[in-house]
């Protein structure tokens, strides 16, 4: 088998793409047991598998152009437990950054102009859509939208209208800002 695998491995670093198919079912076994010893060190709740990580390494060791050369057995299965070891910490910062806001971009709102540059029509017309959907949803924070950004009204005028308390509409005005702004930018 060792001599099966070297002789593939010499075939893809010449250039047959047919050989990588023949590599995948003799090394498999032993990428998986390496896959599930990385897996093993992972947090519980990990999305991604076993299966999963050895079909993504073997790809980015030989199905990419830039094909790598390997010494042999033993060097090709150190590239694919560093393999594995890049698509973990990859797969983590993925996950931080999903869990962290994404590709959101902080914005500081002011009180009054909270959503949108009402000199821009685009983002005014887009907030009329969010604002809508809300009041599909809640016609009374939509309510004490329109209350505090298109009249204008401080926290304590809105409460006296709406018959609230001032921290139940400074509560629902965070809530909302932050309800309409994901909705614009979806």
């Amino acid at each position: 088998m060792n001599r099966d695998v070297t002789r593939i491995l010499s075939a893809i670093q010449s250039g047959d793409r047919n050989a990588a198919s023949e590599l995948l079912p003799l090394v498999y076994e032993e990428l998986r047991r390496l896959a599930q010893s990385k897996m093993h060190h992972e947090k519980s709740g990990h999305t991604l598998q076993p299966t999963a990580l050895v079909h993504e390494a073997f790809l980015r060791l030989v199905g990419g152009e830039d094909q790598s050369e390997w010494d042999g057995r033993g060097h090709f299965f150190a590239a694919a437990a560093e393999a594995m070891r890049r698509i973990l910490i990859d797969n983590a910062r993925r996950r931080g950054r999903q869990k962290h806001g994404g590709d959101f971009v902080r914005r500081e709102l002011s009180e009054v102009n909270a959503f949108v540059d009402t000199d821009n029509v685009d983002e005014l017309l887009a907030l009329d859509d969010a604002l809508t959907k809300l009041a599909a949803e809640d016609a009374e924070l939509a309510k004490m939208v329109e209350l505090r950004y298109f009249t204008g009204l401080t926290t304590e005028e809105t409460a006296k209208v709406l018959g609230v308390s001032s921290r139940t509409v400074k509560r629902n005005w965070a809530y909302a800002r932050a309800w309409l702004q994901r909705e614009m930018s979806l």
